[in-house]
């Protein structure tokens, strides 16, 4: 039988450090994605010493355009597919939008929404065909508008109301 993988973004600390750990434990083999390769590397290390199957590391900053190709080509070059898709990388911004710096907001969307959907659907195929599942991380957020947080109270809404449909 084939190792299932499980494809975490925002693996290097918090919420997918601990679910890297959780799938690892559970026999996955996990593909860590994250911009500190350093943290990334001493999670695969702890993941190999307690007897987990060698991590695919993918050090790369999602925010940056084309990251998604990215982390396709490196899944592809390690000869695995996706089983498990975790996407946990996001930020949010606090302050009155009409405060915040306008460029500042749109890399947040483009990371919060873009990309999740980007690898949710480039890896839906895959995760399908091997009766896998897509973890989309969203925020208590998603359910109502907040003062001081709009467009990160925007993107979780797109999150939740994504998912939802995705069934």
């Amino acid at each position: 039988m084939t190792e299932r993988v499980a494809l975490i973004t925002g693996a290097s600390a918090g919420i997918g450090l601990e679910l890297a750990r959780i799938f690892a434990a559970d026999a996955h083999r996990v593909a860590l994605v994250a911009r500190r390769a350093d943290r990334l590397t001493a999670l695969a290390d702890e993941i190999v010493a307690a007897g987990g199957s060698a991590p695919i590391i993918i050090p790369c900053d999602l925010a940056v355009p084309g990251a998604t190709d990215q982390v396709a080509a490196a899944l592809q070059a390690a000869g695995v597919e996706v089983d498990y898709l975790v996407n946990n990388a996001g930020y949010g911004l606090f302050g009155r939008a009409t405060d915040l710096d306008r460029a500042d907001q749109l890399a947040m969307i483009d990371l919060n929404i873009r990309v999740l959907t980007d690898l949710s659907l480039r890896f839906a195929d895959s995760i399908a065909r091997h009766r896998g599942g897509i973890l989309n991380l969203g925020s208590i957020a998603g359910f109502l508008p907040g003062p001081g947080m709009a467009v990160y109270y925007a993107s979780k809404a797109f999150v939740l109301s994504f998912s939802e449909a995705l069934h």
